[in-house]
């Protein structure tokens, strides 16, 4: 295809010299930098992805270290999730303002600070301080690196590969976190676990600054202040909500409280979207049914990758007594059968094979995974009985993320790409919170059932066991359901030659200004 023209457009991101490499280059020319300016986005994206477990195991040293109680663990990792689930519409809709390029690097400098705050933090104070900064920074840069990608690889070879490697990456940092988590805890201080991402963040600053290109950005668009109150307020209270279901009940007033202030609040969003002339997030976006199909599956999916990474982390640790290190290490096969399957669909099937069968069936393979975990027992073995768990897990979500990501953001206008990337990471980010806590909750109440029915006799260990499976058997049932959902609402004829577009946009032409139809 032909090669984009090099010529800053008007308005396009200052914060560099140049608009930085082509999105694509001249058939049998020499390759542009676009394959460098990958290697720093995914590097970026492994470094929100893993933070979002990273500090899992090293919490029970972190928590002895600075003496909080069981009570206030939690927030550790929720307001992590929290201040990245509500931010992350403004997330995309500032970077649409002020420029990718821009909104990228300011984002790997706030969350390296921000990782420094928490690494150093004297109590738990400022421990939670630091991760809900590390989430807002998260926020900015999550929906910028997706963003970038999506607007620098146009062409449907190379951007399918590109999504692929991307796919890969978002899809087993979580377990890339746990593995590095458990290494550092054991063999340096629970406090490099945060301290990590300066040198991650400092790496991909100095290379973006020289490969990343520099889309035109759109000045003269305003923020709805009013709507990223109501989103962020209502994403917040919802995924705070369900993080108290485990503590309380999904009946308390503690839950239902903030679900419901949560629901009203994102009703009121919806209809103030509907009116608006210049909407945080244009509903448009929601209504292709492909799209609306990609993020429900993202969301699912990373509801069935964190059930797990909860219920045999704990089964590992408290079960099978495993230290941290041999924790981490047991995540390794989930970790590579992820990377493997996602490089794969994304390089080599989502040009050839139906987007929605690789999505629905990677669904199926995943939920396939949990339903082996129903098996499991307090004598089950590491090799026989999780590593088979893992490897489908793997294979089944390194399925779904490639196209999902790619769909979820193609069609797309450049003046939306940013929001349209910030609704995916949304989805992840709430099917993770809220996933982990449905499947915590479920966990405890079949534990705290299966103590009941058995009396004084009923062992312990057993009962933990059990409402491990129980869990999983929550969790393989919801992926099963949304692989139906998934495959009716995305188009059956649909296939990756045409990146995507149920609309008939271009994205080549669009990026030129053009209405791209065809």
């Amino acid at each position: 295809m032909a090669a984009i023209k090099s010529r800053t457009p008007s308005g396009s991101d200052p914060s560099g010299p140049g608009p930085g490499p082509s999105s694509s280059g001249p058939p049998g020319g020499v390759p542009t930098r676009r394959w460098a300016a990958l290697v720093v986005i995914a590097v970026a994206q492994l470094m929100i992805a893993l933070d979002a477990t990273i500090v899992n195991i090293a919490l029970p040293t972190a928590q002895h270290a600075l003496g909080f109680g069981d009570t206030d663990r939690q927030w550790v990792i929720t307001a992590y999730t929290l201040s990245f689930a509500g931010l992350l519409l403004l997330g995309g809709r500032i970077a649409d303002l002020v420029g990718r390029r821009r909104s990228f690097l300011a984002g790997l400098a706030g969350f390296a600070v921000a990782s420094m705050i928490a690494g150093a933090a004297p109590g738990f104070g400022v421990l939670v301080v630091g991760r809900a900064l590390q989430g807002a920074f998260a926020a900015l840069l999550a929906p910028t690196a997706l963003s970038l990608l999506a607007v620098t690889f146009t062409e449907p070879k190379e951007r399918a590969k590109a999504f692929g490697v991307y796919g890969a990456v978002a899809s087993s940092g979580a377990a890339v976190g746990l593995l590095l988590g458990g290494g550092l805890t054991q063999y340096a201080d629970w406090r490099w676990c945060l301290f990590v991402n300066v040198a991650i963040a400092a790496a991909a600053s100095v290379a973006g600054r020289i490969v990343l290109p520099a889309p035109p950005s759109f000045p003269g668009a305003r923020v709805d202040w009013i709507s990223a109150v109501l989103v962020t307020g209502g994403l917040a209270a919802v995924v705070y909500g369900a993080g108290q279901a485990a503590p309380h009940g999904w009946d308390a007033w503690q839950t239902t409280a903030p679900l419901a202030t949560g629901a009203l609040a994102l009703a009121l969003f919806a209809a103030r979207q509907a009116r608006h002339d210049a909407p945080l997030l244009p509903l448009r976006i929601l209504a292709d049914r492909g799209r609306a199909g990609a993020y429900l599956a993202v969301a699912t999916a990373v509801v069935g990758a964190f059930g797990i990474f909860l219920t045999l982390t704990y089964y590992l640790q408290v079960v099978a007594h495993f230290s941290p290190m041999r924790t981490g290490l047991a995540f390794l096969p989930l970790a590579v059968a992820n990377s493997a399957s996602g490089y794969l669909v994304g390089a080599l099937l989502t040009r050839r094979v139906p987007a929605r069968l690789l999505i629905g069936g990677g669904l199926l393979i995943a939920a396939a995974g949990l339903a082996v975990l129903t098996r499991l027992d307090a004598n089950s073995g590491y090799a026989a009985s999780v590593v088979p768990v893992e490897i489908l897990l793997g294979i089944g979500m390194g399925a779904v993320f490639p196209p999902a990501f790619s769909l979820a953001t193609a069609g797309v206008s450049p003046r939306e790409a940013g929001v349209a990337a910030a609704v995916v990471n949304a989805a992840s980010q709430m099917g993770g919170s809220i996933g982990t806590a449905v499947v915590n909750t479920v966990a405890i109440g079949a534990t705290a059932g299966f103590l009941r029915e058995h009396g004084p006799s009923a062992s312990r260990v057993d009962a933990l066991v059990h409402g491990y499976t129980t869990a999983a058997t929550a969790s393989a049932l919801a992926l099963t359901a949304m692989a139906v959902l998934v495959t009716l609402l995305i188009r059956a004829g649909h296939r990756w030659e045409h990146e995507g577009l149920h609309d008939g946009l271009d994205p080549r032409s669009a990026l030129r200004g053009g209405s791209g139809r065809r």
